[in-house]
């Protein structure tokens, strides 16, 4: 559904995918729902809508909505500093960990979404479960499948 400014319409949807520097698995627990908080927190204090959302341990996906007075660009490098920001504000012990308090590596992923909205949630919510099943197919056998064969 298409929103309105004053002399505007539009529906400017995008999927973005960022990590934390070195891809460091640290978005558990506590930090994790921190961390979201303080994303809700910042898109709602710039007027952007979270329209789906998942926290991986090593990435985030979000699929956003940004008004058009506002590039992505400019919406990432706000997203990114100020949370980071709050992260080392309250979660000092990490500031030994990611020196410069920089904790999201440089860059991200953004693609327009368009009317396949339905598709990117789906794969949103889904990205774990498939990372998980991806982990098990991946695992090697410490078993020696032969072992007690051979006399």
């Amino acid at each position: 559904m298409a929103k309105s400014l004053s002399h505007t319409k539009y529906m400017c949807k995008y999927h973005i995918v960022f990590i934390p520097k070195y891809r460091r698995k640290v978005i558990y627990n506590k930090l994790r729902k921190d961390i979201q908080k303080y994303i809700k927190d910042l898109c709602k204090w710039k007027g952007v809508e979270i329209i789906e959302g998942h926290m991986m341990p090593d990435h985030v996906h979000l699929l956003v909505e940004i008004p058009p007075r506002m590039s992505v660009s400019v919406f990432m490098g706000y997203l990114k500093g100020k949370s980071a920001m709050m992260i080392f504000e309250y979660h000092a012990n990490l500031k030994y960990k990611f020196g410069n308090k920089h904790f999201w590596a440089e860059g991200y992923y953004v693609s327009t979404v368009g009317l396949n909205e339905a598709t990117i949630k789906k794969y949103i919510r889904e990205q774990e479960n498939e990372d998980m099943i991806q982990d098990k197919m991946s695992k090697k056998e410490y078993i020696n499948p032969f072992k007690g064969l051979l006399k």
